[in-house]
């Protein structure tokens, strides 16, 4: 990762950060703690939403807390505070060690953390150049109201919603090990989406913006991060086309799946399925279990020979991007499938011990002071092709007869991560290797291994584009995480597509 060129703000840097956690560690161990950790997470945000030009809401928010960890007697306790002094430093840990003592007779399972070095005034600030908080409301809102007036300037756009969501979030962590680490996020994501209406069939078709999620600044809507001039130029133009296109015949059909769609496909049945946590049935009260179990680790086949998947935390503007995750574990990349074939999983400190595993790959995070930790998704992202950097024009040159699949829209996926139907935002018929106009009413229906199984190329690393989302959930009381999802363009040979209007209409 390229070091940044901002610090930790001053204004979180001169909490009594230290202090409070001397406080709660020095309690702590005297109190019999084998471990304690402290975590001081604040989280400002920022929403901005405008329909039409106008501005429907700006609302800004901001939360911090202290959060002390402690394992007792091999049981964990947690506790949480929104006050930061010395003395209610010292009362949660109390507390904490009080949870683990009243949960101890129910423990059948001893905590066993992977060990991981000590880490001594060490401090991380993500890759940004702009810090949207830096940047008066008033402009934002006028630069959103600008792309809008752009959008409804065109014939055909009869409603513009334009919005944008910025956050900054800062950590301070601490431990008995020796360990302390001061840690700022800043990420944005900006949403704008043009509507028609046809009044006398009323209907309606839309058409978003592809600019994804980002772990950037305010610079992604204004210095040409992103070519939103040209972005706005098109989306009337494919609307129009969009409105007056034909409706999918459903079938087998070979696919061409771009990045901003193929992310999220990548997310569903990839990302949440290699989560241990869920692989041994810990999210199945929630969220769902896991098609692949530890018991597959090594053999399960996955996808295509090509399929080459992995975890990261080090990826530049990843919005799972970070330094070190929360129990001070340093940020890691490794292999999920490689040569199509299941090989590793995403961990945290009291998972990694249990597949036989020194050390653990970096995945606890907890998204306030006052949610405890739990094992969340690293960047999980399908690599290009290393030896040949074919071009998505490529991968349509090799298809007589199918889609190509662009944008992200709605999805569906079961309990075990398996059978799925995924929608987009634009899909065009393809014919004889070329584009042949766009279609309408489009989803793909697979399992994931069949789905990844008919991988037949992958795009080179000049298609390789970041996807992700803000709202990953997990857990009871349930806790969101920002992830984000590399791919190249792909090609898919005899896919199921459905036709969901028809589908609908069945229905």
């Amino acid at each position: 990762m390229r070091p940044s060129t901002h610090q930790v703000d001053p204004e979180f840097l001169s909490l009594p950060l230290h202090r409070l956690a001397d406080a709660a560690l020095s309690r702590a161990s005297a109190l019999g703690a084998e471990h304690a950790d402290v975590r001081v997470h604040r989280t400002q945000t920022q929403s901005l939403r405008l329909r039409d030009g106008a501005v429907q809401s700006a609302n800004d928010a901001s939360t911090i807390g202290l959060a002390v960890r402690v394992v007792v007697d091999g049981t964990w306790g947690f506790a949480s505070h929104a006050e930061l002094s010395a003395e209610t430093a010292v009362a949660t840990a109390e507390q904490a060690v009080g949870v683990a003592r009243a949960l101890r007779s129910l423990n059948r399972d001893p905590v066993v953390l992977a060990p991981e070095p000590q880490y001594t005034d060490a401090h991380w600030v993500s890759d940004y150049d702009i810090d949207p908080f830096t940047v008066p409301t008033a402009d934002k809102i006028g630069l959103l109201c600008e792309y809008s007036q752009r959008l409804l300037a065109a014939d055909g756009v009869d409603h513009v919603s334009a919005a944008c969501l910025q956050v900054k979030e800062q950590t301070f962590y601490a431990d008995l090990a020796g360990s302390t680490i001061t840690q700022q996020r800043v990420r944005l994501q900006p949403d704008l989406e043009a509507t028609t209406v046809d009044k006398s069939a009323g209907s309606f078709e839309t058409m978003a913006s592809l600019a994804p999620p980002v772990g950037r600044g305010w610079e992604y809507l204004s210095d040409g991060t992103w070519d939103w001039s040209g972005e706005l130029a098109q989306i009337p133009e494919l609307l129009a086309e969009k409105v007056k296109s034909p409706s999918v015949a459903a079938g087998p059909t070979d696919l061409v799946i771009d990045p901003s769609n193929l992310w999220l496909t990548i997310h569903e049945s990839i990302g949440h399925a290699t989560e241990y946590d869920r692989a041994i049935g810990y999210e199945a009260a929630y969220a769902g279990t896991s098609f692949a179990t530890p018991d597959q680790l090594g053999t399960l086949r996955y996808g295509s020979n090509i399929m080459h998947v992995t975890a990261d935390r080090t990826v530049r503007h990843g919005l799972s991007t970070v330094g070190y995750d929360d129990e001070a574990v340093a940020a890691q990349s490794w292999d999920l499938v490689r040569d199509g074939v299941l090989v590793g999983y995403q961990l945290d400190r009291v998972f990694a011990p249990r597949m036989g595993l020194a050390r653990s790959n970096g995945c606890s995070y907890a998204d306030s002071a006052h949610h405890v930790p739990i094992q969340r998704m690293a960047n999980v992202s399908l690599q290009p092709d290393p030896t040949l950097d074919r071009s998505t024009t490529d991968l349509i040159g090799a298809v007589e007869n199918g889609i190509y699949v662009v944008g992200d829209k709605s999805w569906s996926i079961d309990m075990q991560r398996y059978n799925f139907q995924f929608t987009g935002q634009r899909f065009y018929r393809i014919r004889g290797g070329k584009l042949a106009g766009q279609l309408r009413n489009v989803a793909y229906q697979a399992t994931t291994t069949d789905f990844w199984g008919s991988m037949e190329a992958v795009g080179g690393a000049s298609t390789w584009r970041l996807g992700g989302a803000f709202n990953c959930g997990k857990a009871q009381p349930g806790q969101t995480a920002a992830v984000s999802h590399g791919c190249p363009s792909a090609l898919f040979r005899g896919v199921n597509v459905l036709n969901t209007h028809a589908e609908g209409t069945s229905a």
